[in-house]
């Protein structure tokens, strides 16, 4: 289980400031906006590329790089399992291994509403800082901007991320064939179902937390051990499994089987969506991965993912067709067999 707030708190005290909440002035760019960032930014996140304060960070990176950005508006802004904090590292890190890339620095901007509580801003940071440390990846660089209240929802935050390819990675949906097995990591919608269980405030018999980590480290191993056998890589986060399966069935106008008893789930949760009216594969992941491998690979490659940290409930729960081209099909556990589509509007709303 991830650090939380109070284990955080004992590590990493709280400086004293002569301010205990975020004002219009924070964002000026100016005493108050320096006061700020000094105590509360460049202390806790230290390092050589950071405390040069320029204007954007000199990298030295070798061979292919991978770049990529999010922004995240996560309500409530924490949550059972994560916060906004881990959440945003955690989710450019994993978008930049579904890259096959290695995360090594990030920026971070906040965006903070006027009157947002010091020591909540505090307890975000924190998270984004242990998250960083486990991940083994900086912040070299960022911004912070304040909104006027009731411009924006406590706090916002962006995070680009950039990192070395890893070199036996080739990725891409182009390279899918027919007979491709998928693999997913992990079990599905502990992440959604735990935002909203909190949101609505709904009580089950177990708490459901949200599965917010990084994964980069396990992505990495595969693709070392199976290098160009390992097809693609996709997150499927907003949306879901559902989702991320019709874009990819989609850009390789191939079919897609998925197999319900396959699909590995925690009873609590699949309760939960059931009493809630809502199908897992669309509900939201923020800690599991998809990966396209092919056949002959898939139960060597699947017994190493069970192996890893947080991957030992790792299933193959689909395979690439010719027939019914574009379009996702699920077989259930008593035979019958429907038609999967691409999430329509939005089951979860500020979800990450």
């Amino acid at each position: 289980m991830e650090k939380n707030r109070l284990e955080m708190r004992l590590q990493c005290p709280m400086p004293n400031l002569d301010f205990d909440r975020i004002t219009l002035g924070h964002g000026s760019g100016g005493l108050l906006t320096n006061k700020l960032l000094d105590s509360m930014v460049f202390e806790l996140f230290d390092n050589s590329l950071l405390q040069t304060r320029h204007d954007g960070a000199l990298l030295q990176l070798e061979g292919r790089v991978a770049f990529s950005t999010d922004s995240y508006v996560v309500s409530p802004i924490f949550f059972p399992g994560g916060s906004i904090g881990d959440l945003a590292i955690n989710g450019t890190i994993n978008d930049l291994a579904m890259c096959g890339a290695k995360p090594q620095y990030l920026s971070l901007s906040l965006i903070i509403e006027e009157g947002f509580s010091i020591s909540e801003l505090w307890d975000v940071l924190l998270s984004i800082k242990f998250a960083c440390e486990k991940a083994g990846v900086v912040i070299v660089t960022g911004d912070t901007k304040v909104v006027e209240k009731g411009k924006g929802d406590k706090i916002f935050i962006n995070t680009s991320g950039i990192g070395s390819v890893h070199p036996k990675a080739n990725l891409s949906a182009d390279r899918i064939i027919a007979g491709d097995k998928i693999i997913v990591s992990g079990n599905l919608a502990n992440h959604g179902m735990a935002i909203y269980s909190i949101r609505e405030g709904l009580e089950f018999e177990s708490n459901i937390l949200s599965d917010t980590r990084e994964l980069s480290r396990q992505v990495l191993s595969l693709i070392d051990a199976f290098g160009d056998n390992i097809k693609l890589c996709r997150d499927p986060s907003r949306g879901g499994v559902a989702t991320s399966l019709n874009e990819i069935a989609r850009s390789t106008h191939l079919g897609i089987n998925l197999w319900q008893d396959k699909l590995p789930m925690e009873s609590q949760v699949l309760e939960a969506c059931e009493m809630l009216g809502l199908d897992p594969l669309y509900v939201a992941n923020e800690g599991i991965f998809l990966t396209i491998v092919a056949d002959q690979k898939a139960e060597e490659m699947l017994t190493q993912l069970k192996s890893l940290p947080h991957c030992e409930t790792a299933e193959i729960i689909g395979e690439f067709v010719q027939d019914h081209p574009t379009q996702v099909l699920l077989n259930s556990a008593i035979g019958g067999r429907r038609v999967i589509n691409m999430l329509i509007g939005e089951q979860l709303p500020r979800i990450c």
